[in-house]
């Protein structure tokens, strides 16, 4: 049987700038950035002290009150971006077959913070304190667990846990299986509920994080010259994923195809990227090659764009590499600023910004960047206004501790275009 195209047709983002698509992209177009200082805890240790918080989200909005009471936010988060997003889709779980669905999400930390609150308790009041669904709520894999108990999915299930590239393998992973025709649908994407005073520590023990605590707001400025460091933020975004078939079938709408997945490993150090860029590179090769497009076909990429000194250079030198002379000619925007590092959930919600850009013709900015850094000369669309554009085909850089390396394209779905992808690796 030949690959399957895959589309997405549902979109469920959780996140500082907005929840759900419509608040999501308002927040888009109004160019502003959440970011503040920790109210969560007390974060006044710390070298840096900013996040992105979300102050909107009820849990007891998107699932039943007891359920929610008995879920810690990571969990929380899983199923309500997967409701949101079933929702977008106008897919009713119950009309779906459960054996045909999977469930494939992202996250770095899982439900760490739970963990870290829990450790407070026994060390205050012993055994007896701790919450004792604690053991089936820390372990990564409780994501993608809930999400198919709370919608009855049976497919296959997973939930990885590779750092910041999470989000972006997990919509990769579940492009696969919906391609080979394992499943019709997959619910794919990245969760994170990092803010916690440990959590959080332990990336500012390593001064990864901005400590522009004067001017939250123009903390996270990707690719300019003045970034210090990333910006906490916790989220999620869920994306459905169909096969062309089985959405058109129905009628739905189709946001874009996911044309490509390209992924690799640096090897080289835990937490910097390799200086020569090679690895992340051949992802961004061979998720071109998987979508049968060449570096002509693109006309946007969403960088990871993490606003650190290394990656953003690093970074830049990758794209030069993987897309050749055209490279200098491509809006490229590191959106960060709207929602923080949002860890392994940043991949999924990268993906769900390029399937709006393709669906609605606008490139959102990168916010803060006044002045080019060193080795940080692409076209960076600049804020506030954005770019209005009409582009057929992108692609999503993920970059994650560890080298990992992960790399999706998406383009604008064509009915009547024939499959011309080739399995990638």
């Amino acid at each position: 049987m030949p690959p399957r195209r895959v589309v997405i047709t549902g979109l469920g983002p959780i996140t500082a700038s907005g929840l759900g698509v419509e608040g999501f992209w308002e927040g888009l177009r109004a160019a502003r950035s959440p970011i503040r200082e920790i109210t969560r805890f007390d974060a006044s240790p710390f070298r840096s002290r900013l996040a992105a918080e979300i102050d909107d989200f009820h849990a007891a909005d998107h699932m039943e009150a007891a359920r929610a009471r008995r879920l810690n936010r990571f969990a929380q988060f899983s199923i309500a971006a997967t409701r949101m997003a079933l929702d977008d889709a106008d897919l009713a779980p119950e009309r779906l077959d459960g054996d045909r669905v999977a469930v494939q999400m992202g996250s770095a930390l899982g439900g760490m913070v739970h963990a870290e609150h829990q450790l407070g308790r026994f060390l205050e009041a012993g055994t007896r304190a701790v919450d004792p669904r604690l053991a089936l709520g820390v372990y990564c894999g409780a994501s993608s667990c809930n999400v198919a108990i709370e919608f009855g999915f049976t497919g296959p299930n997973s939930t990885n846990a590779m750092s910041c590239a999470s989000g972006a393998i997990a919509v990769g992973d579940a492009w696969r299986l919906v391609r080979e025709g394992t499943v019709d649908v997959a619910i794919a994407g990245g969760v994170e509920a990092p803010l916690a005073p440990l959590t959080f520590g332990a990336f500012a023990i390593i001064r990864a994080m901005s400590n522009r605590n004067d001017d939250p707001a123009h903390a996270c400025r990707p690719f300019d010259r003045d970034r210090d460091g990333f910006v906490m933020g916790e989220g999620a975004c869920a994306l459905v994923l169909e096969s062309a078939e089985h959405a058109l079938a129905r009628g739905a709408r189709i946001y874009a195809e996911v044309a490509g997945y390209g992924t690799s490993n640096d090897a080289h150090h835990m937490t910097a990227p390799r200086p020569d860029g090679r690895q992340a590179a051949r992802a961004m090769r061979d998720a071109l090659l998987s979508a049968g497009l060449t570096p002509d076909d693109i006309d946007y990429v969403n960088a990871h764009g993490s606003s650190t000194p290394l990656n953003d250079a690093t970074e830049t030198l990758v794209i030069r590499e993987a897309l050749g002379e055209r490279a200098g000619r491509i809006a490229v925007s590191g959106t960060k600023p709207y929602y923080g590092h949002a860890l392994g959930a940043s991949g999924a919600i990268e993906a769900a910004i390029c399937a709006l850009v393709l669906s609605r013709g606008w490139i959102p900015p990168t916010l803060n960047h006044s002045n080019p850094g060193e080795g940080c000369d692409l076209d960076y669309v600049p804020a506030p206004e954005g770019r209005p554009a009409a582009p057929r085909a992108v692609l999503s850089n993920s970059f994650g501790f560890g080298g990992i390396n992960a790399c999706l394209a998406l383009r604008v779905f064509d009915e009547a275009a024939g499959v011309e992808a080739v399995a990638a690796g």
